[in-house]
């Protein structure tokens, strides 16, 4: 039987970070997939790390070929790929473990041709969010076509590894790299194959870390003539693309939006080389992640600590995805679980979070229409989620869904009916008790 996924690493004298690249890949929630390691005749201990992968899981696969340059080896490996699906990695970034998870999910919900999702750009020990595309709506051709245009040259668009591809698609049109560039081929076979996709998603949510170690063109022994025609030769594909998109007449209109990629272009490198606005330090950018004693000592305290923990992971993805803080996430939550909260102290006693920033989250809520809050009596609320929050509902039942997916990984039917079934009779136990202190 075929994997669903070919994730696909070209890999060069990587040995400094190739095991995060590999291990963040097999760690993944989604593990329907083959990956495809391409050593792309590397020098130093690169080859035998990726041997000892393939060795120790049958899922991974390592090709040894004479160096030809990252775009040839994408190339092999498209052409012995399985998937229904391709996703890209390169060898010195990795992923977050719900990526692959988080793309199968949008095309099998949407049915879409590609998916391209926001990432993490990483500078030393810092992090920023970069995106585009807010909405999550299914879009056609001409309306991403229409996103891209006002950032000419973004990274967003133009690389490979923050996007989800149907490979029958890339197979019946057979689009390759093109080895005779440098420079933009990512963003040539992203062109070639939006040319001949239908509908597109975005996601939100940023599943990539992005380092940037990669020098300009110059610096990389190309000369700056030689730069320029290449560039030139991108852009004329870049214009000629955008034609084949719009009718001549809503061409005309956009032509000089077209020509803005050849401004864009020119500052050479199109992901800032500062970080972006709202940085954090690099392993605080998720909200979930638990300190190193609660994963190995053992107690009531602790298990309570790693199942709310646990819980964050999952409502954290949903919060990202809609533009919302945890904290506003998990007031939702509980106001939607429990449906009976009447005043700021017990949603904030639910929470743990302080009540003055209980406060100021349900003021930010009710300022995005998701919330109305109405003044029963002293010190007393009625809050009612609006319809504007539904899509959030949905994205909250899916996220308890994993939550629970993952509690009960590997149990039976029978195991897990016992498990609640026990469960309900301690809580029961525990309401009795608590009941006698009123």
């Amino acid at each position: 039987m075929n994997p669903y996924i070919s994730i696909i690493v070209p890999v060069y004298n990587a040995q400094e970070y190739i095991n995060r690249c590999i291990d963040s890949i097999l760690n993944q929630e989604y593990q329907n997939f083959e990956v495809l390691l391409i050593d792309d005749g590397s020098t130093d201990r690169s080859p035998e790390i990726l041997d000892t992968y393939a060795h120790n899981d049958s899922r991974v696969q390592v090709f040894h070929r004479a160096n030809s340059g990252v775009s040839a080896s994408r190339n092999y490996a498209l052409s012995i790929a399985k998937g229904a699906y391709v996703q890209f990695l390169d060898s010195d970034d990795w992923i977050t473990p719900d990526a692959t998870k988080l793309f199968v999910r949008t095309v099998e919900e949407t049915s879409c041709d590609m998916v391209i999702a926001d990432f993490y750009r990483v500078t030393g020990n810092r992090l920023s969010q970069k995106g585009d595309i807010e909405t999550d709506e299914v879009m056609d051709r001409q309306e991403f076509a229409s996103h891209m245009i006002e950032n000419p040259a973004d990274f967003y668009y133009g690389v490979l590894w923050n996007k989800f591809y149907r490979r029958s698609i890339i197979e019946e049109h057979h689009i390759r790299m093109d080895t005779s560039i440098s420079w933009c081929e990512d963003f040539l076979f992203n062109l070639e194959y939006i040319r001949h996709a239908h509908t597109f998603c975005a996601l939100q949510a940023p599943v990539y870390y992005y380092v940037k170690r990669k020098g300009s063109l110059v610096s990389q022994n190309f000369g700056i003539s030689s730069t320029i025609k290449m560039k030139i030769n991108v852009f004329d594909y870049y214009n000629q693309f955008y034609k084949d998109v719009y009718e001549e007449e809503d061409y005309e209109e956009i032509r000089l939006q077209v020509y803005r990629f050849l401004v864009s272009s020119a500052k050479d490198g199109t992901v800032p080389p500062m970080l972006l606005p709202g940085s954090t330090k690099l392993g605080q950018e998720r909200k979930a992640l638990p300190i190193p004693t609660a994963l190995t000592v053992e107690g009531e305290i602790m298990e309570n600590y790693r199942f709310r923990k646990l819980l964050e992971y999952y409502l954290e993805t949903a919060a990202t995805t809609n533009h919302l803080t945890f904290e506003e996430m998990y007031l939702i939550f509980l106001i939607h679980r429990s449906g009976t909260i009447s005043n700021v102290k017990e949603l904030s006693d639910l929470s743990g979070i302080p009540q003055f920033r209980v406060s100021k989250a349900l003021q930010r809520l009710e300022k995005k229409k998701l919330i109305e809050i109405r003044a029963k009596k002293r010190n007393m609320l009625n809050l009612t989620l609006l319809s504007d929050a539904d899509a959030i509902l949905n994205d909250l039942e899916t996220a308890h869904t994993d939550f629970n997916a993952t509690r009960f990984k590997d149990f039976t039917k029978e195991e897990q009916e016992l498990y609640l079934s026990l469960s309900n009779r301690m809580d029961e136990n525990i309401q009795e008790a608590l009941w006698k202190l009123y």
